[in-house]
């Protein structure tokens, strides 16, 4: 039986007297395609740092830690986690376009050691390859050459996916990957995803943006106050008295083929 990308028990997230996430229970097959949505502040971005091992629980109203488990396993070198769970966020974007020099392609071979450039690291040619190969796949390999520091929004996420694809991950974890993009390169790059998607890999979207959803993923977690309100079948849930009840706010969803919009009434 395959373990579950991501099984998390009872656990709380407090930073001082303030309770990040409060005793929350979630559970994500490897293979399901999931959403995570709710307000700035509704604990998302305490989930994403739980799952990539930069924040650890905290003991809870229950008197205990919890227990966050990635592919069956609660203890991970993070180096070894990285191959499996892909991770793209504007937080790394910015940490790579702030390394003066460090060109595409090096960023790309990188993903291979956990680190923000190859020097000091034996680079081999299967992982050139493999850098290559997802370069094209993500369709930006025509920017080999340029620095990361040159290029736009859209074109630096989809190197970084790329990065992130070189492993052939399990997974892919995708905080407000579309955050300070236009809406036709939002578009194209939502697209990019659909192929990953599609390929085998799991995605995780962390977002506030109903539009974002993409119609591969069918199940819906969703956070507020540091809790899990809503968890169950996108279907199900993408509605407007689900959302009303979400946001705060009047919502009504509309729906344009295999996407949908929330508008607030």
């Amino acid at each position: 039986m395959t373990e579950p990308l991501l099984s998390i028990d009872r656990v709380s997230v407090a930073r001082g007297d303030r309770p990040m996430l409060d005793d929350v229970s979630l559970l994500i097959p490897e293979g399901r395609h999931t959403a995570i949505l709710g307000r700035n502040g509704s604990g998302k971005s305490t989930l994403v740092k739980l799952i990539t091992r930069q924040l650890y629980p905290t003991v809870g109203a229950s008197g205990d830690l919890g227990q966050v488990r990635i592919f069956g396993r609660s203890h991970w070198d993070v180096f070894e986690l990285r191959g499996l769970l892909g991770v793209v966020s504007p937080a790394v974007q910015s940490d790579f376009a702030a390394e003066e020099g460090l060109e595409v392609f090096d960023a790309v071979v990188s993903g291979f050691f956990a680190a923000r450039g190859v020097w000091n690291h034996r680079v081999t040619e299967p992982m050139r390859a493999a850098s290559r190969e997802a370069l094209e796949r993500m369709g930006v390999a025509h920017l080999i050459g340029r620095r990361m520091a040159t290029l736009s929004t859209g074109e630096a996420r989809r190197v970084l996916i790329a990065r992130a694809l070189v492993h052939r991950p399990r997974a892919l974890l995708l905080d407000e990957p579309c955050g300070g993009l236009d809406p036709a390169t939002r578009r194209l790059f939502l697209e990019a995803l659909r192929e990953v998607a599609r390929s085998g890999v799991t995605l995780v979207l962390v977002t506030h943006h109903i539009e974002e959803i993409l119609p591969e993923i069918d199940h819906l977690v969703m956070l507020q106050g540091g809790r899990v309100l809503n968890e169950g079948a996108k279907a199900d849930l993408l509605t407007g008295p689900v959302l009303t009840d979400l946001f705060g706010l009047p919502t009504t969803v509309e729906r344009r083929g295999d996407w949908s919009w929330a508008h607030l009434d």
